[in-house]
């Protein structure tokens, strides 16, 4: 199920920490992870502040991140994206801990998910995957000779018929 995240919101529930330079990005880099590990798509995350150059959408890796320009809010900006999506919003989640927001998500008949419970489960799918470095594939070094020898474009002369 798609999601729009309140940012913000969310930050602080990660263990981050809002007076960090870099909060942001690391809460995007964790919810690319999360993505990954959890093969999660349609995560878009709001965050409110942000100056008029740096404001806009961008998509970083699999999420796509709202920098709300000063003078709004995320909240403001979830509210219109509920709007525009119209009755398809009923198939969207809304991550918030903001009542107001989670009001918002409720008329437009979206499912509403506090920070803290997506939090959890971040963390809880980040703790339990793999390493981004983790060894992707049991097979030797003889066992892939021995598959390119079979499969791979040279040696085709020499490939057994079935």
């Amino acid at each position: 199920m798609p999601t729009l995240i309140d940012g913000h919101n969310l930050i602080p529930k990660m263990g981050l920490r809002l007076d960090s330079v870099d909060d942001e990005l690391d809460l995007v880099t964790r919810l690319n992870e999360f993505c990954r590990l959890s093969r999660k798509t349609g995560l878009e995350v709001y965050f409110d502040g942000a100056p008029s150059p740096q404001a806009g959408p961008r998509t970083i890796g699999l999420v796509k991140a709202h920098f709300v320009r000063l003078g709004l809010t995320a909240d403001d900006a979830i509210r219109d994206r509920l709007r525009a999506l119209g009755r398809s919003a009923k198939n969207w989640s809304v991550v918030s801990s903001d009542r107001q927001v989670q009001a918002n998500a409720r008329a437009a008949y979206a499912r509403v998910i506090t920070s803290e419970e997506f939090a959890a489960e971040v963390i809880n799918t980040l703790r339990a995957g793999p390493p981004a470095n983790a060894k992707k594939s049991n097979m030797t070094e003889s066992e892939l000779t021995e598959w390119l020898a079979l499969f791979g474009e040279k040696g085709t002369k020499d490939k057994p018929k079935f």
